[in-house]
């Protein structure tokens, strides 16, 4: 198959997939293309070679399709995944890679750090988070506090029908968002019901209104 056959199937099998999933494509020995979802970047590259105890890996090793868990050793965050070998004449080649966020553990709040101590704070009530100065601070009506966990971490751990990702920085509950306004370069600044205002980059902001539907 020639190169550029590749490149533009490869993109087309990135365009076939949910935004809520990432792919990647290995031959026998490396990564030879990563698409990163909005969920979920495990910053591979490609030329990389593939990850002892990924799933690719075990993929590569069983030559079996293989569907589990992959915990937070292996690339810093957790994830569930579904890779596929496949062959030629024969003769395995590779593997195509879904890589999908890691469900809830079952815990419905975060439990925060504040001057006076340790605060749970249900999911429902967390209005935003934001990452600052490599800590993240999660903001709720009435309670703010530091958590442990990065925005990548909290974007597993927290229930998809209700937090977005709306900028490197920011994730939001989209039960508290009073008002969507447009800023400038095709940008928006969301309104949330505690009075803060909360900004949408302009790499979220397509996914940002598909999701929410306008």
């Amino acid at each position: 198959m020639k190169e550029i056959t590749l490149g533009s199937l490869l993109d087309v099998i990135g365009e076939v997939f949910s935004d809520e999933v990432s792919i990647v494509i290995s031959d026998t020995t490396e990564y030879i293309y990563y698409r990163p979802s909005k969920r979920i970047d495990l910053k591979i590259r490609p030329g990389d070679p593939v990850k002892k105890g990924t799933m690719a890996d075990l993929a590569l090793e069983t030559k079996q399709k293989v569907s589990e868990f992959i915990n937070r050793d292996v690339f810093g965050v957790p994830y569930h995944g579904i890779a596929v070998p496949f062959f030629h004449e024969g003769q395995l080649e590779g593997t195509v890679t879904a890589i999908y966020p890691a469900l809830s553990d079952g815990k419905s709040v975060v439990t925060v750090k504040t001057c006076d101590g340790w605060i749970p704070i249900p999911f429902a009530k967390v209005v935003y988070l934001e990452a600052k100065d490599k800590k993240t601070t999660v903001y709720s009506g009435k309670v703010t506090g530091i958590h442990k966990n990065s925005l990548q971490e909290f974007e597993y751990l927290l229930p998809k029908d209700s937090f977005i990702r709306c900028h490197r920085s920011f994730i939001v509950n989209v039960n508290h968002i009073e008002a969507i306004y447009p800023d400038t370069h095709s940008t928006f600044v969301l309104a949330m019901d505690n009075g803060e205002r909360v900004p949408v980059s302009q790499s979220y902001s397509s996914y940002f209104r598909k999701l929410l539907g306008f």
